[in-house]
């Protein structure tokens, strides 16, 4: 599956940074000037998950296998995006692209690094990205209405709904709302197929300077009560932190945090709030080969999760051995969860939780 987060922000505000660390590598150039990413980067990162520890564990596997995300560093908007400015139309197309934003606010001070706006304020800088891409999606929906009103005029019923369903969308972004704020109760997968910027989920990344890395600061505590009041999410990381982090040897890193003050990784706290903000949950496949994290949409039911794995799971679909992780690991794996009554057998109308550890019966 091709979940991705996109990260967005003004030039200079460690989006780059950022995302070098989450890959672990330098395929994103970062540099002092804005438009130094032109293209995006893409990467995939794995997904921190302690479960897969205790599961291999317990089911004596012989190697771990997580699952990931893919994160792309998408070049820095500026003011007048959605008329062109800054390369903004290219760039905004790569937005459209992603399935929710990443949007890194500087939330630091620093005289050595420009801003492309005069100075530091994430609030401002978080509202002008959102207007840029709102007045792309207002001008993107005003295009298609003219046609739909056009052939309903001649009877077409699709082009009525549609227009139905553009119509308060239209009017919060004539308000200076994002389109998310008019989703009627039913229709999120019809204005899903919009591919409007404003319906993607947003989780803001604050980066603050390493002495504010532990407890934020003023502008990150700002960049929170906005959050708030929009029902969005918010990390803070301190982006130059977390690309040493990167550097180091994985047996290293975690006495570097406690030194900073810090119990995890703020690429950790990001790449989990990426999975969160997807709407992801995830299931194991325990065995002597190997223990394996997969990602499935919440609610999705049994034969579907198995078509993760492969599609003639899903076709010739029986039924699944169930048990909760909790009781994985209490019983010492699934014999003894088997022992104890807890192993469960599931049918096609079975909702996979977070945490299950399954196995899959398919005859094709």
């Amino acid at each position: 599956m091709g979940f991705n987060n996109g990260i967005v922000g003004l030039p200079n505000v460690g989006k780059s940074t950022l995302f070098n660390a989450l890959t672990q590598t330098a395929a994103a150039q970062a540099a002092n000037y804005p438009f130094c990413t032109i293209e995006p980067n893409t990467g995939r990162v794995a997904v921190p998950d302690q479960r897969l520890d205790v599961l291999a564990k317990a089911g004596k596997s012989q190697k771990i296998v997580p699952t990931s995300l893919e994160f792309v560093d998408i070049a820095g908007l500026v003011r007048g995006a959605s008329k062109g400015e800054g390369l903004g139309n290219q760039f905004l197309a790569n937005i459209r692209e992603v399935d929710a934003i990443i949007h890194v606010l500087r939330c630091f001070e620093d005289d050595d690094v420009t801003h492309v706006e005069g100075g530091v304020d994430p609030v401002r800088d978080a509202d002008i990205i959102e207007t840029e891409l709102m007045l792309s999606d207002l001008e993107s929906l005003e295009r298609r209405m003219a046609g739909w009103e056009k052939r309903a005029r001649g009877g077409d019923r699709d082009s009525k709904a549609s227009l139905e369903l553009a119509a308060p969308l239209v009017e919060a972004l004539r308000a200076g709302k994002p389109a998310r704020t008019a989703v009627q109760p039913g229709q999120e997968e019809a204005v899903a197929r919009l591919q409007l910027l404003t319906t993607k989920p947003v989780l803001y990344v604050c980066n603050v300077d390493e002495e504010s890395a532990a407890t934020g600061n003023a502008h990150s505590e700002a960049v929170r009560k906005k959050a708030a009041a929009e029902g969005a999410g918010v990390v803070v990381v301190s982006a130059a932190i977390e690309a040493e982090v990167s550097q180091l040897p994985e047996g290293e890193r975690a006495e570097f945090l406690e030194g900073l003050g810090l119990a995890d990784s703020g690429l950790d706290r990001v790449i989990k709030a990426g999975y969160d903000l997807l709407g992801l949950r995830t299931y194991f496949t325990v065995g002597p080969k190997e223990t394996r994290a997969w990602t499935i949409t919440a609610g999705t039911k049994a034969p579907q999760a198995a078509a993760v794995i492969h599609n003639d799971f899903e076709r010739g679909f029986i039924a699944c051995e169930t048990v909760a992780y909790d009781d994985y690991v209490t019983h010492g794996g699934e014999a003894g969860a088997r022992e104890q009554g807890r192993l469960r057998i599931e049918g096609k109308e079975y909702v996979v939780q977070d945490g299950d550890v399954l196995l899959f019966r398919f005859n094709v």
